[in-house]
């Protein structure tokens, strides 16, 4: 049967408390799937399950869980099943959990590790906040250089129980520091007797354990490799960091930068363990910033204010005009900050992407205005709602709407590029943050074109 299918069965032997069948049907759950069962129950039940599933079980599905839910599961479960867990955790994983605690309660846990675990801990939560060493792991196979492949494929079975990934091999030196990596494969497939030496191409890749994750993510998008060694400045291998460390990390980053992009600070724990008040100063910041910048979109209506008192009708078309600018701003910044994540550009390609979204912005421009020209234009025919004028109303709504489009592109993809190079986070030049100042400039592009165009008729 399907956990899904099992799972109405499964609160049932909780509830009844009956240890024995929910043992024997819990047997065969992966972590993942326990994990989600533990999500739908309450931190008594949850605890309840934990006393039923076997060791290796338990820490794996105390991986799977949330930071808030494993919280509440320790202070839940004895001071034993506690002790197991921690100890039994991958150290990078265990590092993720520990490094979000407050010091009392981490230096509580810290205290139930054994002093082996408490020195990995310890060593690993001594690296920078943000780097590659709070998420290695010491789990791994490191061989000799001078080994031959028997010698190497005896060493593995007898201390490989424990690596994170046998699928990479890390050659070393006698004092440690990294030679190569091979693939298990290419050492499965060659003769007993050759010297591990002959058969490396020295094309490993690696990281610093001072490099920041971003780093780490774009060059694992770049190797085709499960994982990567680390080592310090020196070469001295430290550890190894494997892909599904990065695919978090990278579903982690992706949902930062897309909070971001929604002009919210990005939120540290899942939207429901959010508190109210976390939630309003994560995004009351950003609002209050957005809306004083639109204060200046009336102020520049009230610098127009004779036009609009002229020719009213200019006004039925202010929603059209700021509009088109701030969706073509969103969307060239979308398009560049995604760019820049995922390392297809620099900030010093911005000439060429100038270039490119100027002929962009041209075209984009041009169909937008002629839409707009062909909107007034269509109306005259039904309507005597613009006058005798309507065609020069109907040009004037044609160039604004080109020339804010035009300006919108540029500005959208040039403000990432712009923060990037200052130092800050691209992911700050949200789609609101950009069609607010498109807003105002766009407001003055209209009315420029206005006072141009209908000089002499209407204003």
């Amino acid at each position: 049967m399907q956990p899904e299918i099992e799972k109405p069965m499964i609160i049932e032997l909780i509830e009844a408390g009956d240890k024995d069948t929910l043992e024997e049907k819990l047997e065969n759950w992966l972590p993942q799937e326990l994990a989600e069962l533990c999500r739908d129950l309450n931190v008594t039940d949850q605890a309840f399950v934990f006393n039923v599933i076997d060791r290796e079980q338990a820490y794996q599905t105390f991986e799977e869980l949330e930071f808030s839910i494993q919280v509440e599961l320790l202070n839940e479960l004895r001071y034993r099943q506690v002790q197991l867990i921690l100890n039994d955790m991958s150290p990078d994983n265990r590092t993720a959990f520990l490094e979000q605690l407050d010091p009392d309660h981490l230096n509580k846990l810290l205290k139930l590790l054994t002093q082996k675990e408490r020195r990995v801990a310890l060593s690993l939560l001594g690296y920078p906040e943000d780097s590659i060493g709070r998420l290695m792991t010491p789990d791994y196979v490191a061989v000799n250089q001078d080994w031959t492949v028997k010698q190497i494929i005896d060493f593995i079975r007898s201390h490989g129980e424990n690596s994170e990934t046998l699928d990479v091999i890390y050659i070393v030196d006698e004092k440690g520091y990294l030679v190569d990596d091979i693939r298990i494969g290419d050492v499965l497939l060659s003769e007993d007797h050759i010297p591990v030496k002959d058969i490396l191409d020295g094309k490993y890749v690696s990281l610093l354990v001072t490099d920041d994750e971003e780093v780490a993510i774009k060059v694992f998008g770049k190797s085709n490799r499960v994982a990567l060694p680390v080592t310090n400045a020196g070469g001295l291998l430290l550890g190894i960091i494997t892909v599904d460390d990065i695919l978090q990390l990278a579903k982690e980053e992706d949902t930062e930068d897309i909070q971001k992009i929604g002009a919210v600070e990005a939120l540290e724990e899942p939207y429901m363990d959010v508190s109210l008040t976390q939630m309003l100063r994560k995004r009351a910041p950003w609002l209050i910033i957005l809306f004083i910048g639109e204060m200046f979109t009336a102020s520049a209506m009230s610098f127009f204010e004779n036009e609009i008192d002229k020719a009213v009708v200019l006004a039925l078309f202010i929603p059209l005009i700021v509009s088109s600018g701030g969706n073509s701003g969103s969307q060239a910044s979308t398009l560049i900050i995604r760019a820049l994540a995922l390392g297809e550009i620099t900030i010093l390609d911005w000439w060429r992407i100038m270039r490119r979204e100027i002929v962009t912005g041209l075209y984009l421009g041009l169909i937008l205005g002629f839409i707009g020209f062909s909107r007034v234009t269509t109306w005259h025919f039904f309507t005597d709602i613009y006058g005798p004028h309507w065609l020069l109303i109907a040009l004037t709504i044609g160039f604004s709407v080109f020339g804010v489009v035009l300006w919108g592109t540029i500005m959208g993809s040039m403000m990432p590029l712009f923060l990037k190079r200052l130092g800050l986070d691209p992911a700050t030049s949200s789609a609101p943050f950009i069609a607010t100042m498109v807003d105002v400039t766009g407001l003055v592009i209209y009315f420029s074109f206005a006072s141009t165009i209908l000089k002499g008729t209407l204003l």
